[in-house]
């Protein structure tokens, strides 16, 4: 198995993706949930937003979390429409997002071409309670599909996932668990490639290789590539694979 990871704006080298080369896109895009005002928006961070004020870790924030709902609405759209170009038929779409962008993710899903095909959750038992209401303890991932699913493969998924954010070795604020993660790139067909925009801390590229999947994936954050590009590394050396791609330089 073989991984590229681009360093810069996502729908900057989206636009020089061949057509048809991607077999799968799985990402967590920059939710910009919880801001209702301008100023919400600009003076909260991401670390703000997603872990809770006794939180120990001190994990780097990560950009892209500023846009206004309208802003966000099109700005995924392109970035979703893109991804269609380059993914052939059949190709499984898979967007990571909150109760509040639900509706926005599930219109941008379908305004870049791709049929909407169910929201799946993901549960989260170690997660914020809410005084006086129901516990937060669940993501979603809107996933929807390039033409039709592909019905001569013999695959049966989960319709919802149960885990927590790693603790142990945790190294990005909103990082997936890579349990769950393999689960996901098995949308992919064996041999085929995965893209993942918003590649963070490597979760979805460690998954892919780990399942025999390839992998493409930009990330914006110098400081969270450099996380993404030395999982990868390992997970390749892991298993004694030969490094591919232009990092092999490096």
């Amino acid at each position: 198995m073989s991984y590229t990871l681009h360093r810069g704006d996502a729908l900057t080298v989206l636009k020089t993706m061949p057509d048809e080369s991607i077999h799968a896109v799985i990402t967590d895009p920059p939710y910009n949930s919880g801001g209702r005002t301008s100023s919400e928006r600009t003076a909260r961070t991401a670390r703000a937003k997603y872990t809770s004020g006794d939180a120990t870790h001190d994990l780097q924030n990560f950009p892209g979390e500023n846009r206004d709902q309208r802003s966000y609405r099109a700005w995924l759209t392109a970035l979703l429409t893109e991804s269609y170009r380059a993914a052939v038929e059949h190709t499984v779409a898979m967007v990571f997002t909150d109760w509040r962008q639900e509706p926005t993710t599930s219109d941008a899903l379908q305004m870049a071409g791709w049929t909407w095909s169910g929201t799946i959750p993901w549960i989260k038992p170690a997660s914020r309670p809410r005084k006086g209401g129901f516990k937060q303890s669940a993501e979603l991932i809107v996933w929807g599909v390039k033409g039709t699913l592909d019905k001569d493969r013999d695959l049966y998924l989960p319709g919802h996932f149960i885990a927590s954010q790693p603790r142990k070795d945790r190294v990005h604020i909103t990082q997936k668990p890579v349990e769950v993660m393999q689960q996901l790139v098995q949308i992919c067909p064996e041999g085929g490639t995965v893209l993942d925009p918003f590649t963070g801390s490597g979760s979805t590229g460690v998954a892919a290789l780990r399942e025999g999947r390839n992998f493409v994936g930009v990330e914006l954050s110098t400081h969270y590539a450099d996380i993404a590009e030395d999982r990868l590394r390992k997970e390749l050396r892991r298993d004694a694979y030969v490094l591919a791609g232009p990092e092999a330089d490096a």
